[in-house]
């Protein structure tokens, strides 16, 4: 896999949390595609479809900060050609998320299409052995 696409990726989703943690509505804004379909599916909300409804979300999520404060950890990325997935986990105090955001190439920078983020345990430490790949 080409490191610089992956840390490009990579860059992309920091600058996905960055906009979220500080609660800049301006940068979310541009860091969704504009011209392919997006979607979102937050913790207990349905399926999200289509840019403005996105964004109408997060406008609303970014204006009403979360009690804790958001860390993002555990980041990995796949680029399929122009389509990039990363998975990683999301802190909120004692509640852990696992997301994956799906980005597109778009005028050259890679842009988030997709959002999604659930309940998990807490990311693996260093000594925890990868999990096997099977489908459960």
């Amino acid at each position: 896999m080409d490191t610089a696409e992956r840390a490009a990726v990579l860059f992309a989703n920091d600058a996905f949390y960055v906009a979220f943690q500080t609660g800049d509505a301006d940068a979310m804004e541009n860091l969704w595609a504009q011209d392919a379909l997006v979607t979102c599916v937050h913790p207990g909300w349905q399926h999200l479809k289509g840019r403005d409804v996105v964004m109408e979300a997060w406008h609303s999520i970014l204006g009403n900060p979360p009690e804790f404060p958001l860390k993002m950890e555990g980041a990995t990325a796949n680029v399929y050609g122009n389509m990039a997935i990363v998975i990683c986990y999301e802190s909120l105090g004692n509640i852990t998320l696992v997301a994956t955001n799906i980005f597109v190439r778009e005028d050259n920078q890679w842009k988030l299409v997709h959002h999604q983020a659930g309940q998990s345990p807490p990311p693996p430490t260093d000594d925890d052995p990868e999990p096997p790949e099977t489908m459960q």
